[in-house]
């Protein structure tokens, strides 16, 4: 998987909005037409959809940004203009989105999963939405909305129903290629597995696919997943271990390789208890994981040096050169992804709705007066020209209907003190 990326930042702009119109109608013998601007369109949405045609966050590594489309605006004779197209963003399976204080706000599971990243700025209306029995000739219209933008933090948790684990060089890069149509790389060293890997296994697939045939009654198709070698103090950290172990906590099954000839001078059965230990201290549910242990590498120790496999939990012996005890594995990991999605689904994490920006009016204490914040208050201010009677009469109705007078009241607002709405401010005045 060449040029896998795993973690990612996305800057994301939804669209603005257009201004609306001031305009009014002019034809041959209509002296006083009446105002005809239109509104402004909406600006485009940018969404995050989960995709099965992506499968790494490269591209947002060197390109983090993303922008919805501006509305247009509004013109004469009522003419409205045109909304911005909206951005669906595609990202992987299994995409978890946090904010910049790292709060999860989207958990994008399976594919069609869509989170609204950033909403479109609304158009502003035209000068016609303003008129009224005392105001006859609005001259002032609103101002289109400011798209949202945010920088997102995107993490992938890799989608596989077996996660293959073990110490470094213990075999797995070999395991998944010999299985699958994957092709990690492999050498002879440790840590030659530097990102995780992904293969599609076929048990009794028909002839003309790559993978193992069995004698089940049943085809089954499950994904495995190379996972670098852990490390002892991987759940700390240590040799970039969360980054790791996150890639095994949405797998059904688990497949624990232990080296035979022993790594690092760990005996095969002090191997299964620093991973088993390692995995519980990252995620204790994780034991609780169905798991099958299987010793590797069984070519490089004569069978009559090789350790029993009861010593270790372990159920047969593999070799993934030689091909040894490949079917039988395969066979019995297809049984149990085909046990554990029969019972349930996938582990996955609820998605969280994320609104960054209330609707609802709110009053906060700063520095030398009063900031008002929502975007209905926003919008009540967003008039093409304040200066103009009419408009600043109508910002004031506006703001009046949405509670803001009370609300500074109870803030403890006083007459002369600053209040900032947006980019406006203005002294206060009660009623």
């Amino acid at each position: 998987m060449p040029g896998f990326v795993d973690e990612a930042q996305i800057h994301v702009k939804a669209g603005n909005g257009g201004a609306g119109a001031v305009s009014f109608r002019r034809e041959p013998y209509v002296s006083k037409g009446g105002p005809d601007g239109g509104d402004g369109g909406g600006g485009g949405d940018v969404y995050l959809e989960a995709s099965t045609n992506v499968v790494s966050l490269i591209a947002f590594e060197d390109h983090p940004h993303r922008r919805g489309g501006d509305g247009t605006h509004g013109s004469g004779k009522r003419r409205h203009g045109k909304g911005g197209g909206d951005l669906v963003v595609p990202v992987p399976e299994g995409t978890l989105v946090r904010s910049p204080d790292g709060d999860l706000i989207a958990d994008l599971v399976a594919a069609g999963d869509r989170f609204l990243a950033a909403r479109g700025g609304r158009g502003g209306h035209g000068n016609s939405r303003f008129l009224t029995n005392r105001l006859r000739a609005p001259a002032f219209a609103e101002q289109g909305e400011v798209g949202e933008e945010f920088w997102l933090s995107l993490e992938l948790e890799l989608m596989a129903d077996v996660a293959v684990v073990g110490f470094p060089n213990a075999g797995k890069s070999t395991f998944v290629s010999r299985v699958s149509a994957a092709h990690p790389k492999i050498a002879d060293y440790p840590f030659t597995t530097l990102v995780p890997h992904l293969g599609v296994v076929y048990v009794g697939s028909p002839n003309g696919r790559r993978g193992v045939v069995s004698d089940r009654d049943s085809s089954t198709q499950f994904v495995v997943a190379d996972i670098p070698g852990l490390v002892e103090g991987a759940a700390e950290g240590k040799g970039l271990g969360h980054r790791f172990l996150r890639h095994v906590e949405r797998a059904r099954a688990l497949l624990v390789l232990v080296d035979l000839s022993p790594s690092e001078g760990r005996e095969p059965s002090d191997q299964v208890r620093i991973l088993l230990d390692e995995l519980g201290q990252y995620r204790p549910e994780l034991l609780e994981r169905p798991r099958v242990v299987v010793g590797s590498r069984a070519d490089v120790v004569p069978v009559g040096s090789r350790p029993d496999p009861a010593e270790y939990g372990g159920t047969l012996e593999i070799s993934a050169a030689t091909g040894e005890g490949i079917d039988e594995i395969v066979g019995q990991l297809a049984t149990l992804v085909d046990a554990t999605r029969a019972l349930q689904p996938a582990p996955r994490t609820s998605p969280v709705i994320h609104r960054p920006l209330s609707e609802a009016v709110v009053i906060e204490r700063a520095e030398g007066g009063y900031v008002v914040s929502g975007r209905d208050a926003l919008r009540a201010v967003a008039l093409s020209d304040l200066t103009d009677s009419d408009a600043l009469a109508a910002a004031q109705r506006r703001l009046k209907r949405l509670g803001v007078d009370k609300a500074l009241k109870r803030a403890g607002a006083r007459a002369g003190d600053p209040v900032r709405i947006g980019t406006v401010v203005f002294e206060w005045e009660p009623d």
